[in-house]
């Protein structure tokens, strides 16, 4: 760690990388939520989609405010409102499970979605600021593997506690995060994160001064095409890797392989703990080589494993089921790097785009519940399938070159 980060910056590096556990178990209860809706409200996969993108809405209509806020008022503050919505909403489940609404429980994952928007425009960019812009990518892995160390848990800890044989609720598991997400907030009004201003290292970077307004600063982002691409791609990823998450559990049981207890826990330690190892695997490896080059590789791999899960040909099937897992880790803290670099003070503003892009995962959600309503589970994965293809023609990009730096 202390070749990545800077020795001053190493306990705030902890700090935010504390955040990323946070909301990775935040985002993985979602594909409990998914099975344990269907059954309990009577819901159809496609309708148990809309708690992706209720969620997701969140992220998409909040990921411009936040990067302002956090613009005019600094990181710290920007994680404590974070915080706060992510507390308040989970709260929100209690009078959910009361009354058993649907739409009470899709309001209150809304401001979870705020509130985790918010921590995630903060900490990403701040953690490739924490050292060498050479390592941005392998540092944001790393403080991503956090990030999946969350999403192992939550599915085996909330999923055993409702798909338990008393039949428990939600509202129980809700109520412990809320009141440790609400603590959480306390301390980091406590604590001081120094104001990390990027250099202005790009041309009509230094053009600009430390008053560029809002609408220039946005017009200047999207004339590169380095930042629209990197949107783009981010987008198709987030269809492939939340659509594959949130029906997981689905296609584990579909066939009678097993139960949705044991499909949580196979969530858990099998598929997420492989995309954890794998991605402190990734940081290790762009130590040593390019990012692009890795993401190259990870692309063809991910999008002949989603192809092998539509062939439904047993282990074969299930085997390129994993390999997805295991090949998608490196993605987002890739392109999320390769996408914010040289945008200097830019880069609050970018990363409140870039964290638009989980949308593509309410779209993705959407449209494989409806293939695999009308066809399905296994050539619903169609649907990823496409969205990796995608990030493979971005890769290709990067690497040839045919991007601007």
């Amino acid at each position: 760690m202390s070749q990545l980060v800077k020795k001053q910056y190493l306990l705030p590096f902890i700090l935010i990388s504390s955040l990323f556990f946070m909301w990775g178990f935040a985002r993985a209860i979602l594909d409990v939520l998914n099975k344990h809706f269907q059954e309990a409200l009577s819901i159809s996969i496609t309708q148990s989609a809309l708690i992706q993108t209720t969620t997701y809405l969140g992220y998409f209509l909040m990921a411009l405010p936040a990067g302002i806020i956090i613009t005019r008022r600094g990181y710290r503050r920007g994680v404590v409102i974070g915080l706060l919505f992510f507390g308040i909403g989970s709260l929100l489940f209690i009078p959910g499970e009361r009354l058993m609404s649907f739409p009470l429980f899709l309001g209150a994952l809304f401001v979870i979605g705020c509130g985790l928007v918010m921590l995630e425009t903060a900490a990403n960019p701040y953690a490739t600021e924490l050292g060498d812009p050479a390592t941005a990518a392998s540092r944001l892995n790393l403080a991503q593997s956090f990030n999946g160390l969350g999403c192992i848990l939550a599915p085996v800890i909330v999923g055993g506690f409702i798909f338990s044989d008393e039949g428990n609720g939600v509202a129980l598991p809700y109520t412990v995060v809320g009141i440790a997400v609400l603590l959480v907030a306390a301390l980091f009004t406590r604590v001081r994160l120094p104001e990390i201003n990027a250099p202005s290292d790009s041309a009509d970077e230094k053009d600009n001064n430390d008053n560029e307004g809002l609408a220039a600063t946005i017009r200047r982002l999207w004339s590169r095409r380095r930042f629209r691409l990197g949107v783009m791609a981010l987008f198709c990823y987030e269809i492939a890797e939340i659509s594959i998450n949130s029906l997981f559990i689905n296609y584990a049981t579909s066939d009678g392989w097993m139960d949705k207890t044991e499909a949580a826990a196979l969530l858990s330690f099998g598929a997420l703990g492989l995309f954890m190892l794998a991605r402190v695997a990734g940081s290790w490896i762009m130590s040593r080589i390019p990012a692009e080059k890795v993401l190259l590789w990870c692309s063809v791999m991910t999008v002949a494993g989603a192809t092998a899960v539509v062939t439904d040909t047993g282990l074969f099937s299930k085997a390129g089921l994993f390999a997805c897992y295991a090949f998608e880790a490196i993605m987002f803290p890739t392109i999320f790097a390769i996408t914010i670099s040289g945008v200097g003070r830019a880069a609050k503003i970018a990363s409140s785009f870039l964290m638009m892009t989980p949308l593509g995962g309410a779209v993705g959600t959407l449209l494989m519940g409806w293939t695999a309503d009308a066809t399905s589970m296994s050539t619903a994965f169609i649907v990823p399938a496409a969205g990796y293809a995608l990030v493979f023609v971005y890769a290709m990009v990067v690497v040839t070159g045919k991007i601007d730096k």
